[in-house]
């Protein structure tokens, strides 16, 4: 089997400042790193401003929606701490792709992945420039990115503990302000406090045609919708390899998924329908904003302000560290001169090199903004985020070889198992299948998704003529 694109991670490296002296990457990010980052992974501005569009979407069976993805989610992720339990040496998800789905696969994947998450944040670094002109209008869209680009580069330089307690922090504001939302509409519903749409209560959630209010159809697509909120959730397979204890808080953390879904997305959605009946919640604006400005927070649009701004700038923290181990992934066993300087490890032991070039490229998204039209910078992003339904279906096809190759061997399986496995994989393809399949009802997605296969059809054919010059070369 050929070598992997993760597999410089069990090799050595080169130091920037002394070459003749080997690294690896540093395991320093904490147990509780790793759990807000899970956490982080799972909230997005999708909750904090789009929640309007999701409801009006399905109606109050949004609800089902986010528990029925966050229930394949979960078996995604249990499926992925599987493989990273069963061979700790391996340090992420592409590891167990190349190894059992096949090295073309794998350099497709690896590819598609840093393109993904360099996409996702140009996306976020300009929605900064508009969340930052709510409160000075006047000042430039592209300044604001760039200096918070910056800013969380020159953290992600530092050490991997600087990325963590970023992060963590980051985390903590999202956290913080859906609890705040939650407490505030029970105590509404529990006083039946008066809305401008009638009265706070439970009953809310049956009232204007019941709870499939916009039918099969409005249910179905609403799936795609929610889909994309979660994209980023198996971000906790590429810390692994920092991890102070993997075997530890890896497990905790994809084990503690359900109860963040049912308390943060279910929870708040369950609450905000229960203020306002879902035909009067606002899909232009945010809900958040709604409620909190129904009990007299005058505020309340700059503090969800302040939380959306939050959570751009936490995925934009995620995309550096993401697509600088990705970058220095792929490059690892390359010949020419910007492979060998992008998998260098600096003496703080990240790779600051590939952590540079994926901002210089991140950094174009300020070019872009001035040189192409929204709608084709939208494309673009879609066709990113729906190439992650395709790595989450080869995560769960990695596993389920992975069990074969385990059941043909009679080798024992480790403690931190896939349950129902499986059964529980074919439910997570079958699952992403139907999704697709509803991504081809609209023009926008079905568009995105034929250029998400394009891609990944490209990228395995280029690894293949690659291999092809190699033999020759070598014969």
């Amino acid at each position: 089997m050929g070598v992997g694109p993760m597999d410089r991670l069990k090799g050595e490296v080169i130091m920037e400042e002394k070459p003749e002296a080997t690294q690896e990457l540093s395991r320093a990010l904490k147990s509780r790193h790793v759990q807000l980052i899970a956490i982080g992974g799972t909230i997005g501005t999708g909750l904090f401003l789009g929640a309007g569009q999701s409801i009006h979407l399905a109606g109050p069976a949004i609800i089902l929606v986010y528990m029925l993805t966050g229930l394949m989610c979960f078996l995604l992720m249990r499926a992925l701490g599987e493989l990273l339990m069963s061979d700790l040496s391996q340090h992420s998800f592409i590891d167990f792709i190349d190894r059992y789905v096949g090295p073309k696969t794998g350099f497709a994947v690896g590819w598609t992945y840093w393109v993904a998450w360099i996409t996702i944040a140009m996306a976020e670094i300009t929605a900064v420039g508009l969340y930052i002109k709510f409160w000075f209008p006047n000042i430039p869209q592209w300044i604001p990115g760039f200096i918070i680009l910056l800013i969380l580069m020159g953290l992600n330089l530092v050490t991997v503990e600087a990325f963590g307690e970023t992060e963590f922090w980051f985390s903590i504001i999202k956290i913080v302000a859906i609890i705040a939302l939650i407490v505030i509409g029970l105590v509404m519903v529990a006083f039946s406090v008066k809305t401008p749409a009638g009265h706070a209560s439970f009953g809310n959630l049956v009232r204007d045609g019941g709870f499939f209010a916009k039918g099969a159809k409005g249910f179905m697509l609403s799936f795609q919708m929610v889909v994309f909120a979660f994209v980023g959730i198996e971000m906790v397979g590429m810390t692994a390899s920092e991890t102070a204890d993997p075997k530890t808080v890896i497990p905790k953390a994809i084990n503690e998924i359900p109860m963040r879904i049912i308390l943060f997305y279910v929870g708040s959605l369950l609450v905000i329908m229960s203020i306002y009946p879902w035909s009067a919640v606002s899909p232009d604006s945010s809900p958040f904003v709604q409620v909190f400005q129904n009990v007299g927070i005058k505020a309340a649009a700059g503090i969800i302000n302040f939380v959306v701004l939050t959570a751009a700038a936490s995925a934009c923290n995620s995309s550096l560290f993401t697509t600088g181990r990705m970058l220095y992934s792929l490059t690892y066993d390359g010949k020419s001169r910007f492979s060998k300087k992008m998998s260098r490890l600096s003496k703080h032991q990240v790779p600051a090199n590939a952590l540079r070039f994926s901002t210089l490229v991140i950094a174009l998204s300020v070019v872009l903004n001035y040189l192409f039209p929204a709608g084709v910078f939208t494309l673009i992003s879609s066709v990113a985020t729906t190439c992650f339904i395709v790595i989450w279906g080869l995560i769960i096809v990695a596993h389920l070889r992975y069990r074969r190759e385990q059941k043909a061997q009679h080798a024992t399986l480790g403690s931190f198992v896939m349950p129902l496995a499986p059964i529980t994989d074919y439910f997570v393809l079958a699952f992403l299948g139907f999704v697709a399949l509803v991504m081809l009802m609209k023009v926008e997605t079905m568009v995105a998704l034929i250029g998400a296969a394009v891609w990944f059809g490209a990228l395995y054919i280029i690894k293949t003529m690659s291999d092809r010059k190699v033999t020759l070369a070598d014969k």
